[in-house]
């Protein structure tokens, strides 16, 4: 065979060889475009390559290590390995989340000694599809606790998961030496009444209405409706705090803390809570101001996201 035919092979041949290697480069830098990846910056080496890998979630392994040279593979191998997603752990980061490694990357990043090798290229370079994520609706009970609670002014109203209670009254005095009928006084200027000791009243705490010599004598401060709100707002409260959200209607108010009623011409009907603020003694009189409690049960709601596969 002439010398001159066997020199034109070998051109064409590589000529040929030239060509696929450089349609071969072509078609691999199509899909890894890397214009707009971002590495996170950070003094901890760690953080920096899982924080990178969330930022950049959907984009391409290749990027962050062999064409920009952010990070080496072994060391994107060593950070992210414990946090593979067949071991259900997630890396929850300030800039995404970054849930490990398909066994197809696994082998690239350890040169075959760990994952499947043989996968194509693309999958090699993908990150993992999000497993599908269902949400589900919660609800619980909640109620105030008075065993967690002492009965007194401070500790048991106005907090998360304590009694709801009425603002405190105007301070009353009376003109006796006694401290309990000071107290009975202050229960009337509570729920806005001005009568006299010899007017039989007592007030039901369920309707919220006083009744005089058996007669109705009109509503108490609170209102039912403003005791309502009172309780909303709580109940809201105690959601927030257990991460969860009031559920609209479902707070119910209970009776007070307390069974006192008062005796006698004083009854002030049962069940209604009622605290005494700080006694001011002066002289033979005695100073004192009242609110009333409720107890309570309301409903919370919470959005629980699970992970499927």
């Amino acid at each position: 065979m002439p010398k001159f035919f066997l020199t034109g092979i070998v051109f064409l041949l590589l000529l040929g060889a030239g060509y696929g290697l450089a349609t071969i480069q072509a078609a691999r830098a199509i899909p890894w475009d890397c214009s707009d990846w971002q590495a996170f910056a950070h003094a901890d080496r760690t953080t920096a390559i899982l924080e990178s890998l969330a930022e950049n979630r959907g984009k391409t392994l290749y990027c962050g290590i062999d064409q920009s040279d952010t990070f080496t593979k072994a060391e994107t191998w060593q950070a992210g390995k414990d946090r593979n997603e067949r071991d259900d752990t997630v890396y929850f980061g300030e800039r995404g989340q970054f849930r490990g490694f398909i066994a197809a990357q696994e082998g690239w990043l350890t040169d075959g000694e760990s994952g499947v090798t043989g996968v194509s290229i693309d999958r090699i370079f993908e990150f993992p599809r999000e497993k599908r994520r269902t949400k589900r609706v919660k609800r619980f009970a909640i109620a105030n606790d008075p065993e967690q609670f002492p009965v007194d002014e401070v500790a048991s109203c106005g907090q998360v998961g304590g009694l709801i209670c009425s603002d405190w009254g105007a301070i009353s005095t009376s003109s006796g030496s006694s401290p309990a009928l000071a107290q009975l006084y202050a229960r009337q200027f509570a729920v806005g009444r001005t009568l006299g000791d010899s007017v039989n009243w007592t007030l039901d705490w369920q309707t919220n209405l006083i009744t005089r010599a058996g007669d109705a004598d009109g509503a108490a401060t609170p209102s039912l409706a403003q005791w309502q709100e009172l309780l909303t707002a709580g109940a809201a409260q105690v959601c927030r705090a257990r991460g969860a959200r009031y559920v609209a209607g479902s707070a119910v108010i209970g009776p007070g803390h307390s069974r006192d009623a008062g005796v006698g011409a004083w009854d002030h009907g049962d069940e209604l809570g009622w605290f005494y603020g700080p006694n001011l003694e002066m002289g033979s009189d005695y100073k004192y101001r009242a609110r009333q409690s409720r107890t309570w049960t309301a409903t919370c709601k919470k959005t629980v996201r699970r992970t499927r596969k």
